[in-house]
């Protein structure tokens, strides 16, 4: 294959990310392409080249990081009025849900034409889904990816979008990945669930000989923790995402960090020794993936290059801690 020019860079395809198209009626392939500059070099603030600058700095200290996505979209009625707001769409049963169902059976049953579509067009592309589960929100459902190297997920999560919308078309509703899509619902994020290996070794280096937390472990949470404020504009990228971060509706607005409290931004879930792993809850549906990996890992890796100290875990809500993240776009930028 040949470079794809514009006038002022390269698309260099990336032939490991090809995957057949199963939703079109022409046999059709879609493959990641890199951006280079005329003299055939990465160009530096391309989404991947930022991600792989970070898995480079990784690299150079014999460590891989491993992460375990989870996005959140809401299944949503056609709307071709944007003034109108967005309505669930009708499921199986013939009615539209009027309320949450968090983790139900039935609910997830309700839109099961859509998820085995969806399940189809994943296996056909060799994405490989975890769990489907109902969410907190009115037509709110979440998939779970299997955890991997962080490049690779982030390409599963660019095509996965693409399949969750072509799959609701074809069932005649809309997917979104809005942050906020409806008023008075949770919003749509997108948790990344962090760990560290050895790469000579393979373990896990959150953990310590004696299987407790390493030292590793406490100052990447810090790096996290301080520098959440300054990569908020990348894990909430527009005045939407904004709407997301308010209290009380399952998503953080501070850096606090806890065991299994799903109220803080950094989520420690609890796991054996080698399963330990960070849980970035700040990171929005709508974000790019490969930006708002290559941040999350960035901030990790001060943490510990910097041999930072994170505050003590909270118990409780985070909530009553008051915020430290911007409240707004320009806020987030500035």
């Amino acid at each position: 294959l040949g470079y794809l020019r514009d006038a002022d860079l390269n698309l260099v395809p990336d032939l490991k990310t090809a995957r057949a198209l199963p939703w079109t009626d022409v046999p059709s392939i879609q493959i990641i392409h890199d951006a280079m500059d005329a003299d055939n070099k990465p160009l530096p603030f391309a989404p991947r080249s930022v991600l792989r600058q970070v898995l480079q700095a990784y690299d150079d200290k014999g460590w891989q990081p491993i992460v375990a996505p989870e996005l959140e979209f809401y299944l949503t009625e056609p709307n071709r009025d944007p003034d109108l707001p967005l309505e669930p769409p009708v499921g199986r049963s013939g009615r539209t849900q009027v309320s949450n169902q968090a983790y139900s059976m039935q609910g997830v049953d309700e839109y099961e034409n859509v998820i085995t579509h969806l399940y189809d067009f994943a296996e056909a592309q060799d994405i490989e889904i975890d769990t489907i589960i109902q969410e907190f929100g009115t037509g709110q459902l979440e998939v779970n990816l299997l955890h991997g190297d962080a490049m690779a997920k982030a390409d599963e999560i660019f095509l996965f979008k693409r399949t969750v919308r072509e799959a609701a078309l074809r069932c005649g509703a809309y997917a979104t990945f809005m942050a906020k899509p409806m008023r008075g619902q949770p919003g749509n994020a997108m948790h990344i669930h962090q760990s560290l290996i050895d790469k000579k070794s393979g373990a896990n280096l959150f953990s310590d000989a004696n299987g407790e937390m390493s030292p590793l472990f406490y100052h990447f949470i810090a790096g996290q923790q301080a520098y959440s404020y300054a990569a908020a504009c990348i894990w909430a990228p527009y005045v939407n995402s904004y709407r997301r971060l308010v209290p009380d509706m399952s998503a953080p607005i501070n850096a606090e960090w806890g065991h299994d409290n799903r109220s803080v931004g950094l989520r420690v879930p609890r796991s054996e020794p080698e399963n330990r792993r960070v849980e970035n809850r700040f990171i929005g549906a709508d974000t790019n993936p490969y930006l708002s990996i290559a941040a999350a890992l960035a901030a990790g890796y001060l943490g510990m290059i910097e041999a930072q100290e994170p505050r003590p875990p909270l118990e409780g809500s985070s909530f009553e801690k008051g915020r430290d993240l911007p409240y707004s776009l320009l806020e987030g930028i500035a």
